[in-house]
């Protein structure tokens, strides 16, 4: 009995998905905790739910690069108080006290093999070359487009000093890949380093690198407080009621970075990544006068179009009357001048 085009097609979509998911397991853990959000009702998707949002979803948006900037080359050793969009979430913030890297992913893949998984759009905005000294690298969670192994070798490389400060349960994995001045971090812990204080913050999300080891590591976001700056970093999320509770808890920071993209289908997506509306309610939440997106234009995760994320956050904010400051989605390579 021969198959159809359309079902060849299915049956081969099948396979790479689950060849992929093998792929996966080769490289996942097995630890005793697991972890669950604030709601604990809000899980990652079964397996069958990947599937199906594979076979039934439209083909993959338009693989089209935005714009980067290459204004960073302006800062110079003696700048301050600025933060830089490396591309996805990664930026590059220094708040006059400590210089910190965000989920640094400069590989070219967000996968655990070189040949397979989302590949970039965009190039990073600095090369691990060019970045400046770095104090702190601060991870949300450890899926691969936010916890990239090479990259945070190269930093260590380069940074001998370099602090990380990592979700309970992924201290094992940085230490097994030969990094030190490892931390691990509970909701609501903190440290300080210089004279900074950083606190891992709950969002809602989920863990793992593989098909088993689901949510045997925490997520989170990180709110960072110098002398003179304050800002908030949310890591990747879907929307809850966690936000509202950290401006309670911590206060409103100086600034915000928010991710902005990888929403659809909202069926799928809803639970763990936030919509630019969203986006702009978070902001709300935290009660900030200033976020910058994130998230969005770096690597094809989901079925929105490339584009789409700033020209829904635009609209977000025309709806809700919100000066177009109020919220930006910039260039990478752009610098944003943070000073209050």
């Amino acid at each position: 009995m021969y198959l159809s085009a359309p079902k060849l097609i299915k049956k081969y979509l099948v396979a790479m998905v689950v060849g992929l998911l093998i792929v996966l397991t080769l490289t996942s853990c097995s630890v005793e905790e697991t972890f669950s959000n604030t709601d604990p009702s809000v899980v990652p998707k079964k397996l069958g739910d990947v599937i199906e949002w594979r076979l039934t979803k439209d083909s993959s948006p338009e693989r089209v690069d935005i714009k980067v900037s290459n204004e960073w080359q302006d800062l110079d050793p003696q700048s301050t108080h600025y933060a830089i969009w490396i591309g996805h979430s990664s930026y590059l913030i220094n708040t006059g006290d400590v210089t910190v890297l965000t989920d640094p992913v400069f590989s070219n893949r967000a996968s655990p093999v070189g040949w397979a998984g989302p590949e970039r759009l965009i190039p990073p905005a600095m090369s691990l070359e060019q970045l400046p000294s770095i104090d702190v690298v601060v991870i949300s969670h450890n899926h691969y487009d936010h916890l990239d192994l090479p990259s945070l070798k190269i930093l260590q490389k380069n940074n001998p000093k370099l602090v990380f400060l990592v979700p309970q349960g992924d201290k094992a994995l940085l230490d097994s890949n030969g990094m030190v001045n490892v931390s691990e971090f509970r909701w609501w812990q903190n440290i300080e380093i210089k004279q900074t204080e950083f606190t891992f913050t709950p969002v809602q999300h989920w863990s793992g690198r593989g098909i088993t080891g689901r949510n045997s590591s925490l997520w989170g976001g990180w709110f960072v407080k110098s002398p003179s700056l304050s800002i908030y970093h949310a890591g990747d999320t879907g929307y809850s009621n966690d936000f509202v509770a950290t401006q309670k808890r911590l206060g409103t920071p100086d600034v915000a970075f928010i991710p902005i993209g990888a929403y659809k289908p909202r069926w799928f997506m809803k639970n763990q990544h936030v919509d630019p509306d969203e986006a702009v309610q978070i902001a709300l939440d935290l009660q900030v006068t200033r976020s910058f997106g994130m998230h969005w234009g770096t690597f094809v995760l989901t079925d929105e179009p490339i584009k789409e994320p700033r020209a829904m956050l635009a609209q977000a904010l025309k709806d809700r009357n919100l000066a177009p400051e109020f919220f930006i989605a910039p260039k990478p390579g752009a610098i944003l001048h943070l000073a209050r």
